[in-house]
């Protein structure tokens, strides 16, 4: 399994509407796109998305690439809450029972 994660910094005061984006769930089915499992960490000034799968970077990819639609939306909902573009972070440790 692979894992790739989207860090984005937040513009100052951008958390609480942050928060209402994270409580809709995502604007796809996680399952339906290949997904093994898919999780959102929130600070006071980052969000963080984890994706995990087969190909999951094929699959991050082709969903940031959309240009219609739930995910275009939110990333343009997104996209006025962060300052900048979101830096890709890969796994380089990971540990599971």
């Amino acid at each position: 399994m692979n894992r790739i994660a989207l860090v984005a910094r937040l513009k100052p005061g951008a958390e609480e509407h942050a928060a209402e984006l994270l409580e809709q769930g995502p604007p796809f089915d996680p399952g339906e796109r290949g997904f093994d499992r898919h999780a959102v960490y929130l600070s006071a000034g980052e969000v963080v998305f984890v994706f995990e799968g087969d190909e999951v970077e094929w699959i991050v990819d082709e969903i940031v690439n959309e240009s219609f639609g739930a995910v275009a939306q939110a990333l343009g909902m997104w996209r006025e809450l962060a300052e900048g573009p979101p830096r890709i972070a890969r796994s380089v440790y990971a540990w599971e029972r």
